[in-house]
């Protein structure tokens, strides 16, 4: 009697990079990982492959996208830009849960980085997504942010969730200029809703709002302000402060020197002191969003990455969220990257076992940016060889 040879059981693979800022999304990032890691076995180096494609992001540009590739459905809407143009803008919804990234209503791709956008860009827009959210179910909203054009405090997502602030004139303009001239606050239009909803703060940002290490003083420069605009936008969010604390809103000053207030010009302020919402590092969110967890179980090896793995990649950037996920449920992680500047002793403290860029095999930059997913192709297939061929992941 014969028995019949059962073939081995696939290696099973998790990809879950970030983008490649400049080049490649993070969808594109993993499905040319996946090519790169099928050439092994159309080779015969490798029996079989399982692959599982999971794009990630940190919590700011990218996160609506991540939650999209996860299963969530994109909702379309026209909103207000940051300089009062009509932009259309997408969220991430599913099961009374909306994903909104601030950069796709309010961001600084929007605007032209000057003088005059950084003192007038607003984040009416990104309450407007809030707003349309509610609207259709949410009762959880998670808001990314980065990639702001504003420094307004988050003054203009309160306005369009219907806090109303007045000026000299009547009803304040936007922009983050504005707020010097604020004279009153009135709450009885907020949005109700907003009590019985829970908001998460998906960012990494410790600064406070105000200050030498606040919004304005660290972050106006590159939306274009100068010395003279970041002095008048952080006179005009201390104003924004004390006017709340005065229409009734007794934690705004304690919320304003409190770490994440200065996130994203300021709108982390509002989220914390008008929204309820609860801070959380962005990457850890995201990973929860897309069943990170779950998908990695059973898992023989990660890939994650991003365009530059560097020093600052080790501060709540998604390679080191990844790779401590995989680190909890016992699956070792490797990386790709456009660039990296770290040694191999600072990965590994940082989970990751080893790092292969694209300058690895092409040194010029701006080929590499070029030529991005098929030289992602090529160091995906030198990973494979290196740590697939075997038998077990090493």
């Amino acid at each position: 009697m014969t028995h019949a040879t059962q073939p081995p059981a696939p290696t099973r693979i998790l990809i879950a990079p970030d983008k490649f800022k400049g080049s490649l999304e993070a969808t594109e990032v993993a499905a040319h990982v996946a090519a790169g890691l099928r050439r092994l076995v159309t080779e015969g180096a490798v029996v079989a492959l399982e692959i599982d494609e999971l794009p990630v992001a940190d919590g700011g540009e990218g996160t609506v996208a991540a939650a999209v590739a996860s299963g969530f459905a994109p909702v379309e809407v026209d909103v207000t830009g940051p300089l009062g143009g009509p932009v259309r803008a997408t969220y991430a919804a599913r099961d009374g849960v909306a994903v909104i990234e601030m950069a796709a209503a309010s961001g600084l791709a929007f605007t032209a980085a000057d003088d005059d956008a950084a003192r007038r860009s607003g984040t009416y827009g990104t309450g407007e997504l809030v707003s349309h959210a509610l609207d259709h179910g949410a009762h959880r909203i998670v808001l990314g942010v980065g990639g702001s054009a504003s420094t307004d405090g988050g003054a203009g997502l309160a306005q369009a969730l219907g806090l109303r602030l007045t000026g000299p004139d009547g009803e304040l303009g936007p922009g983050g200029d504005a707020l010097r001239r604020l004279v009153a606050v009135d709450a009885s239009g907020l949005d109700p809703r907003l009590a019985e909803t829970e908001v998460v703060l998906a960012s990494d940002v410790d600064n406070p709002l105000l200050g030498p290490d606040g919004a304005a003083a660290v972050y106006g420069a590159q939306k274009g302000a100068d010395a003279t605009a970041i002095a008048d936008l952080d006179a005009g969010l201390a104003r924004w402060v004390e006017a709340l604390g005065e229409a009734g809103f007794a934690r705004a000053a304690e919320v304003a020197v409190g770490p994440g207030a200065g996130a994203a010009g300021g709108l982390g302020f509002a989220a914390l002191a008008l929204l309820g919402a609860t801070r959380r590092p962005g990457v850890e969110v995201v990973l929860d969003l897309i069943g990170f967890d779950a998908r990695v179980a059973g898992a023989d090896l990660v890939i994650t990455g991003e365009g530059s793995l560097d020093e600052q990649s080790m501060f709540g950037k998604t390679p080191v969220g990844v790779a401590a996920a995989a680190s909890t449920a016992g699956v070792p992680t490797v990386a790709v990257a456009g660039r990296t500047t770290l040694t191999t002793e600072r990965l590994r403290e940082n989970g990751i076992l080893a790092v292969y860029p694209l300058t690895s095999i092409e040194p010029d930059v701006a080929t590499c940016l070029a030529r991005a997913g098929a030289l992602l192709e090529d160091v995906s297939e030198i990973l494979g060889r290196n740590h697939l061929i075997g038998g077990q992941p090493r």
